[in-house]
């Protein structure tokens, strides 16, 4: 669908609603000369750049005079869309008021919640789902807000998500809980409680790796002790390898040393019949292959 081209006033309107100009808003409306909802070549109304720019005053001027709480862009992105993401509670409470549909969902299927959790706006989060907000809607590749919230490091919305009835363990299409990925981005504190709330500690991705692997991988010690307390796969896993295999490779000592505290068979080899101390050899990390070696003397005498 062809947008027609954007007169010079409906660039006037939009210009005054991005810079939050009520008066020269109201003038240009009153003019009757420009429709409130004149979109630009993306679909935007002025009431999504309004909304999006923390603008209030224009939000409720544009309301007022008939301008619709459900307009998409061409991205599906609605004026609540922006205003969850922009942590506008104020302007949410005003486009909800206003009839705006409390999960309208992009093209890739992230909806206001989904955004106010990734962006960390716990306030705008709590209000969406007052509202009647899906706390388990997900996007295309069925990542969820809780998914969102936990790789982003923004732990009261997490806890607010589990407690809202957030399934703790859902996965997106390749696999990867919310635990998974904290892990892997090194958030102990949202870890520890996905853990407290009943997140399994060996899902995998796709590729085999659990949210032990990806902490060993990337050397997150916290992360890695806080997983142990519930008595994780030291094996090899469906990847071919195991945690104390991804330490070693990358050289990280302190993981080493509590995962061979934890229980880890120094003598395992991975699918290419190599053990931790010869991966580690082979990357120069000398410390680890002390380490290792000295623990491979120790369970063998």
């Amino acid at each position: 669908m062809s947008m027609k081209k954007e007169s010079p006033l409906d660039a006037h309107l939009h210009i005054a609603a991005l810079q939050g100009d009520v008066a020269t808003l109201r003038r240009v409306l009153d003019s009757g000369r420009v429709h409130v909802d004149c979109k630009d070549r993306d679909g935007t109304t002025p009431l999504i750049l309004a909304a999006a720019n923390g603008h209030l005053d224009c939000v409720e001027e544009l309301l007022e005079q008939g301008a619709n709480p459900r307009a998409r862009r061409t991205t599906g992105t609605t004026p609540l869309f922006f205003a969850a993401q922009g942590g506008f509670l104020d302007i949410a409470q005003a486009l909800l008021d206003n009839g705006a549909q409390v999960d309208s969902a992009s093209v890739d299927g992230g909806t206001p919640l989904f955004v106010s959790c990734q962006c960390g706006h716990l306030d705008v989060a709590k209000e969406l789902v007052n509202r009647g907000a899906n706390v388990n809607a997900h996007m295309k590749d069925r990542a969820t807000p809780l998914f969102m919230a936990s790789q982003n490091g923004h732990g009261r919305e997490v806890l607010f998500l589990l407690e809202a009835g957030a399934a703790v363990d859902a996965r997106r299409t390749d696999g990867a809980t919310a635990l998974w990925i904290a892990a892997q981005m090194g958030h102990e504190r949202i870890v520890r409680v996905l853990l407290r709330h009943g997140a399994a500690v060996d899902t995998t991705r796709h590729d085999g790796a659990t949210p032990l692997f990806k902490a060993a991988h990337k050397g997150h010690a916290a992360v890695v002790d806080e997983l142990l307390q519930y008595r994780p796969s030291l094996k090899l896993l469906p990847n071919g390898e195991s945690a104390l295999h991804a330490a070693a490779l990358f050289g990280h000592v302190a993981v080493v040393r509590k995962l061979l505290a934890a229980g880890s068979d120094p003598s395992l080899r991975n699918q290419e019949g190599l053990t931790a101390a010869q991966l580690a050899a082979d990357k120069k990390h000398r410390a680890v292959v002390d380490l290792l070696v000295l623990a491979a003397q120790a369970s063998r005498s």
